[in-house]
Order: C-alpha cells, then structure tokens, then sequence
C-alpha cells in the first residue's frame, strides 16, 4: 500500500505539470514542469522524501526499460531520417561531449566547495 500512496504522489505531481503547461500555455513540456514541482515541493518541505523515495528508487533503478519505447519509436521513423544520418550523428557526438564536460566541471566544483567547508 506505501508503494501505491508514493507512486500516487509521483503521478498527482507529473498531471499537475501537465495541467500547468495547457492551462498557461507554456513554452517547457508539462512532464519537466511536474519534475520542477517535485523538486520545489522537496525542497521547501511541502513534500517529504520519505513520501516518494521508495518509488523513486524502483523507477531509477529500472530507468533503461524507459527507454525501449522511444528506441522503437526511432526505428519506425528511419524514412525520416533517411539522408540525415550525419547531422544526427555530429549532433549526438557534441551534445554528448557538451554534456560530459559540463558535468565534469560541475562535480569538480562542487568538490572544492565540499574540500573548503569541511
């Protein structure tokens, strides 16, 4: 029953992102929005982490299965991608290096700033 209430909460959060993004007509999609309100509500203590946590744990753990059905939706659009496989390829590399540079520095950071406050 834990596991119903917690999941519960996740889904009530993603449909109030969701509700947002029509309702405001926002430019962000309301599944990121619903993460944001999670965040917020985590952090200013409306949520507690034990009110998500087990859920939240199960869903990261088997994030990959996630996955499957926008890889199945990529191979039924390979007409689409025909004669675009370069640019694809050449974005995937960069946003990739972008992206693990960006977190490199950022973990670098965030380990002086635990190294100076300790």
């Amino acid at each position: 029953m834990k596991y119903l209430v917690q999941f519960a909460v996740i889904i009530l959060v993603s449909f109030l992102g969701n509700f947002l993004h029509k309702a405001l007509d926002l430019p962000m999609p309301g599944n990121v929005i619903g993460m944001l309100l999670l965040f917020l509500f985590l952090l200013t203590g409306i949520l507690k982490l034990s009110m998500v946590e087990d859920v939240s744990n199960f869903l990261l753990k088997h994030l990959s299965f996630f996955f499957v059905p926008a890889g199945v939706g990529l191979i039924t659009c390979f007409s689409i991608l025909h004669g675009k496989w370069i640019p694809l390829i050449i974005i995937s590399i960069v946003s990739t290096i972008i992206i693990a540079v960006t977190t490199g520095i950022t973990v670098q950071i965030l380990m002086k700033r635990r190294r100076s406050g300790e």
